[in-house]
């Protein structure tokens, strides 16, 4: 049986279109129309991923995501919406999803996306990172800040143990889109300040003056050993 996917949308259309196209890539997909039924449906599937759109009846996406991050750190979550707003966009983020694809999208385009977040949940293997008071465990998808948990999502775990397999090594918002989201982010680097920020706020002790995740002014950013 292939990796489940939960879509999310009140378009039955759209919700079709995607389920034909990612069964075809061999996985099992499940469909929910409104936010209350995606919660249920997340709860019985136990799903690999969601695609979830931001306008839904009951409940929208962003509240549908928040409850999810509430007891999910793992699962990946890409946001779907028609709305070009960068509030939007960054909320989404904001609240734990991982990605985003704005309406109108390519199906090979949401194809990637879909491929390459569950891809990133099944790396368990490499070896863990360690600094000072910071553990990077691998096979449990959770980082240590002082013996205390950061309980980062998906994509914030993937960001900071890239960096902190290159310690000192100053990263550029591109290459941090290419090596860590793993395809072309068309030219929207918010998403690398957003889980930059949200990183910092769960793994130092003053995301002011950060010990571990470093801005290189006009450069990038690093992680310091």
């Amino acid at each position: 049986m292939g990796k489940k996917v939960l879509i999310v949308d009140d378009e039955k259309n759209i919700v079709d279109i995607l389920s034909f196209n990612l069964v075809k890539e061999g996985y099992e997909t499940f469909t929910a129309f409104d936010g209350r039924a995606a919660l249920e449906q997340y709860s019985l599937v136990n799903p690999d991923l969601v695609l979830l759109d931001v306008m839904l009846p009951m409940l929208d996406g962003f509240e549908v995501c928040r409850s999810i991050r509430e007891k999910d750190k793992i699962t990946p979550i890409i946001m779907l919406t028609a709305r070009e707003e960068e509030t939007d966009k960054v909320l989404g983020l904001d609240l734990g999803a991982d990605d985003y694809i704005t309406k109108p999208f390519s199906l090979k385009e949401l194809q990637a996306r879909v491929n390459a977040n569950i891809r990133r949940t099944e790396v368990l293997s490499e070896k863990n990172e360690t600094s000072e008071g910071f553990v990077v465990d691998r096979e449990r998808f959770e980082v240590f800040v002082n013996g205390k948990s950061a309980g980062l999502t998906p994509r914030e775990f993937e960001l900071i143990t890239f960096l902190a397999a290159s310690p000192g090594r100053v990263f550029s918002r591109e290459e941090l889109l290419n090596d860590v989201w793993q395809y072309e982010y068309l030219g929207d680097l918010r998403a690398v300040d957003v889980a930059v920020r949200r990183l910092r706020e769960k793994i130092e002790e003053d995301p002011g003056q950060p010990r571990y995740l470093i801005t290189k002014r006009g450069v990038g950013y690093y992680f310091e050993e």
